[in-house]
């Protein structure tokens, strides 16, 4: 049986619903099922990193989120009897168009790309839930079961955006490694009887854990998380838990000493917490994306954020593996690339939420003793903008990259400046066209392969293919050219052009004006990978 449609997409979600705009935005034909009502659920991830907006502005959301966005968010921490404030605006960053930590509601993000979505003429399938999946040699299946009845449709792709309790992952028998933390997080939207200033977000770091009042509640004013010892029940993995006693959150404000009370609770629920990462990111032609690859803490923000950067990693590659006749190297690729940034990301938050809420004696004795004497030294620590900048990169993901993948080509000696093969491709000044712009203009002026030729290279030939895009940077000497992937990562670099080499590369993901034979005239072995 041919396949329907390109990629099956289960389960739309941030990380599903950018795989679609992405698959779509490089040509594939795409179906995304969520077996949720289209009603919006609570939001738990309430942070946006830079290197997220980044990746997402080639697809023409990213004003859209903004507009919905705190950009200049200022907290207040308190430490035991000391207040002291935290503005993260305008972070010393030069190398993005987004210096910022940005507060926005995942029920914003959510609406947001759906809304694009529709507009470009995709609609998420609600209420529509995948009870099976098989892995085909030729093509994959799935069982759907709507209000409308039970559907098989053939793809060439399943993608599992679906949560921790994934189908798509069951199904491809892959492990799911990690376990349970002893610690739950709580989450309410409130209405406070003492209002407290509503610019400011405050963060209470106490004996017990970490709690946190937003001013961004969707149901109430305020938005409270707190982390607490994890009860003996155990609520479904990614889903709300039961609601929590009014009286419990009173009890936990007021451990915080924030000087005000609950009025009144409007919603309020129980979430569970594990620290996994899948055995594998693919089987066959089974995918595993976001939460369903992976499940983190919230300490630093990364589920939403590193969904998102495996559904911009993964789309462009699932369309265009339609037309690469060996497509391995690049499939194979999602998961050499984003597994170790997954595993990564799990040792940080690790780290980072056993200093928030771990409850043995050293972290309460970090939080509840050493944490006051320190406080003084925070307003210095924060004064020092290199010091916070290199934070943001750290949790943002700036630095992680995949110099040892398969798609990571690059000719130009070590030393040579600028980011090498398999590196995030940083923003900067540059002249194109005989205009002076930033060089993430040009990136996101439309989805695709971005081919930089520098001032003195000979001309291309103009026919590389329907999702390339050549820009000559004439305020950058030599002749060398650089790749940049649609994910905004580099892929391909050399000191001169060999229309040869270039077209083998550009063939290899997928893209190109030639037929295979003759983009692989060059034996693979003639390129040097990065980083060997």
């Amino acid at each position: 049986m041919s396949p329907q449609v390109d990629v099956l997409i289960v389960g739309a979600g941030p990380s599903g619903l950018t795989l679609a705009l992405q698959a779509q935005a490089h040509g594939a034909q795409v179906r995304i099922v969520d077996r949720r009502p289209a009603t919006p659920r609570p939001s738990r991830a309430l942070i946006m990193h830079p290197r997220t907006l980044e990746g997402l502005r080639p697809l023409g959301v990213t004003s859209q989120l903004l507009a919905r966005a705190d950009v200049a968010p200022t907290a207040d921490l308190h430490v035991g009897r000391r207040v002291v404030r935290v503005r993260l605006g305008a972070l010393d960053l030069p190398e993005t168009a987004f210096p910022h930590l940005t507060l926005v509601r995942q029920q914003h993000v959510e609406s947001v790309l759906e809304r694009v979505l529709a507009d470009r003429g995709m609609e998420v399938e609600h209420c529509t839930e995948v009870v099976s999946v098989e892995d085909g040699r030729d093509s994959a299946r799935a069982r759907l079961h709507s209000p409308s009845g039970t559907e098989i449709v053939t793809c060439s792709f399943v993608a599992g955006c679906d949560g921790p309790v994934s189908t798509v992952r069951r199904a491809a028998g892959i492990g799911w490694y990690g376990g349970p933390y002893r610690q739950e997080v709580v989450l309410a939207d409130v209405q406070l009887r003492a209002d407290l200033a509503r610019g400011v977000a405050h963060v209470v770091v106490g004996r017990r854990g970490v709690l946190l009042l937003f001013a961004l509640g969707e149901r109430a004013p305020w938005r409270l998380l707190v982390t607490r010892p994890a009860l003996h029940d155990h609520p479904p993995y990614g889903e709300p838990g039961p609601p929590v006693e009014i009286a419990d959150l009173r009890a936990l404000l007021d451990d915080a000493g924030l000087g005000t009370r609950i009025a009144s609770v409007v919603w309020s629920a129980r979430y569970p917490l594990q620290h996994r990462v899948a055995a594998r990111f693919r089987s066959g032609r089974l995918f595993l994306v976001g939460d369903a690859a992976h499940a983190f803490s919230p300490a630093t923000g990364q589920g939403m954020n590193t969904g998102i950067q495996d559904a911009l990693n993964l789309g462009w590659k699932l369309a265009f593996a339609t037309s690469v006749s060996d497509p391995t190297a690049l499939l194979e690729s999602y998961e050499l690339e984003r597994r170790p940034i997954a595993r990564r990301v799990l040792a940080l938050t690790n780290v980072a939420f056993w200093a928030e809420a771990g409850t043995g004696l050293l972290p309460e004795l970090l939080r509840g003793v050493i944490a006051p004497l320190g406080a003084p030294a925070v307003p210095t620590l924060v004064g020092q903008r290199w010091l916070v900048a290199e934070a943001v990169r750290c949790v943002s993901q700036f630095r992680a990259g995949y110099r040892h993948s398969p798609l990571s080509v690059d000719e130009m000696p070590r030393l040579s400046p600028g980011p090498r093969a398999g590196q995030w491709q940083s923003d900067e000044p540059v002249t194109a066209g005989g205009e002076q712009v930033r060089l993430h203009e040009l990136l996101a002026c439309q989805p695709g392969v971005h081919v930089l030729v520098h001032r003195d290279t000979a001309p291309l030939e103009q026919a590389l293919g329907a999702h390339v895009v050549v820009h000559r940077l004439t305020s950058t000497p030599g002749s060398g050219v650089v790749v940049v992937r649609p994910d905004g990562y580099v892929g391909f670099r050399a000191p001169a052009v060999h229309q040869a080499r270039l077209r083998q590369w550009l063939a290899r993901i997928g893209v190109g004006s030639r037929d295979h034979q003759d983009a692989r005239a060059l034996p693979l072995d003639r390129i040097r990978p990065a980083f060997p």
